[in-house]
């Protein structure tokens, strides 16, 4: 029996494909289940209609809430550069360290600018001086002017007055020769009568008492007459004297009249130390304001990158000494294809996740699509002066174009974002701002 089973063990090993055929006989010979085919083709028909479904899911989720994964974050960011020249004395940051606004960064040597400073207040100290010596001499000057003008005054009144002393006199020498002129009248009358009675005397007509009474009136009038004449003298000499005098007055006047003129010559006028006033305001103030600028201060909250200097350095103005970001605003910038643009706009909420952490999405909003990038050389050749460099070779594979859209970062945790760290963009398109719609 033991050796029945061996051959027929052996039998079995020697001749595999008999065995074989023999199962294939067996179960071509038995039926499969109605109930099994069903079930095998609904589970084959509900597989292909799931991942239909799946995927035409996924290619709406996918085309109203577009992503991607080429963005990058960035920031704004200066180069900060002192005004003035001079070696860095003190150096308060270091690099990467955040700084808030209005802390120093780094200082300048200040003490030649503390001398200029000096130097130009006591240039202006010493102006002042002098225009304070200048307006008191403008002030004499003016006095004299004043003195002059009442110098004119009374030159006028003397010159008014030697007129009507010269309209006086005309007049008494007018009323003197009208008394000679009368005075001659009268001694012609009365020597006149005295020839008429002396003939009469001898024939006894008249008296001798009648004749001497006319001789004695003759002689009282001639001495009237030379009385009144030497009246007329005196009053043309004293005309003579009035019109000296007026003319003495006039040239006093004349005079006068030229020393106020040479007066108001000689007063100084301010405006030459005005002109320098503002000229030693401003140099003040110049080296106020350098003197300033030796002390630079964070001009926003920042953080300090790109730091190789060391305290000693020389600065010069103008030239860059490290760069300070602007962690005030974050930004990202997503490359979309041109054919996702149509599902992005402006105010659309966005989910930002960085690289470093994927499973912490941060907020934010679209602030502006990009309207432009630079052609692609491959595609339409080279755009230059002269005719136009078209390709000859075609491109069977056409790649769309990518647009940058910049997504603005809400609320930006502090110290979590560096410029230039890659992240993934996903545009939230079932929430549109009404004021995009």
């Amino acid at each position: 029996m033991a050796d029945l089973e061996f051959e027929s063990g052996s039998q079995t090993e020697d001749n595999p494909d008999q065995n074989g055929e023999s199962r294939q006989a067996h179960h071509k010979d038995v039926p499969v289940p109605r109930w099994k085919r069903i079930l095998g083709l609904s589970i084959s028909v509900g597989s292909v209609v799931a991942a239909i479904v799946t995927g035409s899911l996924c290619a709406l989720v996918t085309i109203q809430n577009p992503r991607t994964d080429d963005a990058e974050v960035f920031a704004n960011f200066i180069g900060i550069a002192p005004q003035v020249d001079g070696p860095i004395s003190r150096l308060y940051v270091g690099d990467n360290q955040y700084v808030k606004q209005g802390e120093p960064l780094f200082e300048i040597d200040s003490r030649p600018y503390q001398y200029a400073l000096e130097r130009a207040l006591s240039e202006q100290a010493q102006l002042r001086g002098e225009i304070v010596d200048r307006e008191r001499t403008v002030a004499a000057q003016q006095s004299a002017v004043v003195a002059a003008k009442a110098s004119i005054g009374v030159s006028e009144a003397n010159v008014n007055r030697a007129e009507h002393a010269v309209n006086a006199a005309a007049a008494d020498v007018a009323a003197s020769q009208a008394a000679v002129d009368r005075a001659q009248a009268e001694w012609v009358y009365v020597n006149n009568n005295l020839h008429r009675l002396q003939p009469l005397l001898a024939r006894q007509f008249v008296t001798v008492d009648q004749v001497d009474r006319a001789h004695m009136q003759e002689q009282a009038n001639a001495q009237a007459v030379h009385q009144a004449q030497a009246e007329a003298k005196l009053a043309n000499a004293q005309m003579q004297a009035s019109l000296a005098a007026l003319e003495q007055a006039k040239a006093q006047l004349q005079q006068s009249r030229a020393q106020e003129r040479q007066s108001v010559h000689n007063v100084p006028t301010l405006e030459p130390y005005t002109a320098q006033t503002q000229a030693r305001t401003s140099a003040v103030q110049r080296a106020q304001y350098d003197l300033n600028n030796t002390r630079i201060y964070a001009p926003f909250d920042t953080r300090v990158t790109n730091l190789t200097i060391s305290q000693g350095q020389y600065a010069r103005t103008g030239t860059q000494v490290f760069t300070l970001i602007d962690v005030r605003y974050w930004w990202v910038v997503a490359n979309f294809r041109e054919t996702q643009l149509k599902h992005v706009r402006p105010g659309m909420t966005a989910d930002i996740y960085l690289m470093p952490q994927m499973n912490t999405p941060l907020a934010g909003t679209v602030d502006s699509i990009g309207y432009g990038v630079a052609p692609d050389p491959t595609l339409i050749g080279t755009l230059s002066p002269g005719l136009p460099n078209v390709q000859r070779t075609l491109n069977w594979v056409h790649l769309a174009t990518r647009y940058p859209v910049r997504v603005r970062v809400n609320a930006p945790p502090p110290g979590l974002l560096r410029v230039g760290e890659s992240a993934v963009v996903v545009v939230d398109g079932a929430h549109v701002p009404p004021d995009v719609r």
